[in-house]
């Protein structure tokens, strides 16, 4: 076992993973690699699907490093209550064969930081947490994930004993079902990014069960969505649903601002909603302060 484990397209699993003599797939490399490690990448390659159980760092950096999926995941990530895992420079494909980019089911937190994630039949994300889980998204991002039962970027959805506190920043997500859905014990900020041509919803939170979800949104732009009667650009659908926004653009999309079941979408006065079909409206315009 080592700190620091390598992967190499010319590599060999049954290699130590050192960085003379390393691995062929990340999941070769991740036997070897002691938790809270890391695996990197020497040369280009596509380094298979990987079950994540521990604390780990995979970083792609400096040269290709691909994931490609068909039937299965690209990740799972299925680590221990304190197990954080990051993966980083990493363009993970789903080639319109694999099921979610990455699945969340159990660790602390997941860090995601400068990855592709596109072409899969679900979502490029799927964040289940079984227990209280973060997840830090940044500068990624997240495309053609648009089968019309299943797809979607970012589908946030705690089981009934977990949560989810998640950040997005600089990311986009583009050519999806929808940009980011988010349902019960969540709470989601979304800052500096883009929900371009979703076939449904851009941005939005839905009280299924009767659990408190909330999304801030600041600096964000969503456009180009051909959402549903059922389904807006930015919708919030229940009572303990709420969407905040602030410094927000929704243009061109079919629904603008929608909220059913008592949800609350809540403006802070700076956002521009325009040249939608139908706009739609905020609930409640509190102001600065």
């Amino acid at each position: 076992m080592a700190t620091r484990t390598w992967v190499s397209g010319l590599g060999d699993d049954a290699n130590p993973g050192s960085r003379t003599a390393p691995c062929k797939t990340f999941a070769g490399a991740i036997s070897k690699t002691d938790a809270g490690g890391e695996i990197n990448v020497v040369d280009p390659g596509g380094f298979g699907t990987l079950t994540i159980t521990k604390a780990v760092t995979i970083d792609g950096a400096g040269t290709f490093a691909s994931v490609l999926a068909a039937g299965v995941p690209g990740m799972t990530i299925a680590a221990g209550p304190g197990d954080v895992v990051t993966l980083r420079n990493l363009s993970i494909n789903g080639i319109g064969a694999g099921l979610d980019g990455i699945h969340f089911v159990s660790g602390a937190a997941l860090h995601l930081e400068r990855c592709d994630i596109f072409n899969f039949t679900r979502r490029g994300l799927f964040f289940e947490p079984a227990a209280a889980s973060r997840l830090f998204i940044k500068d990624c991002i997240i495309r053609n994930n648009n089968d019309p039962a299943n797809g979607g970027a970012l589908f946030i959805s705690p089981k009934a004993g977990g949560s989810a506190v998640v950040s997005v920043d600089a990311t986009r997500m583009e050519g999806n079902l929808f940009a980011i859905v988010a349902t019960d014990r969540s709470t989601v900020a979304v800052r500096n990014s883009v929900a371009a041509s979703n076939a449904n919803a851009g941005f939005a939170v839905s009280s299924v069960a009767g659990g408190a979800v909330v999304m801030n949104l600041e600096n964000c732009l969503v456009s180009d969505s051909s959402a549903t009667v059922n389904s807006a650009a930015v919708a919030a659908t229940g009572a303990q649903a709420i969407i905040r926004m602030s410094n927000v653009t929704v243009v061109n999309n079919r629904l603008g601002l929608m909220v059913s079941a008592g949800g609350s979408i809540l403006s802070f006065g700076n956002n521009r909603i325009a040249g939608n079909s139908t706009d739609g409206a905020p609930t409640s315009t509190p102001g600065q302060k």
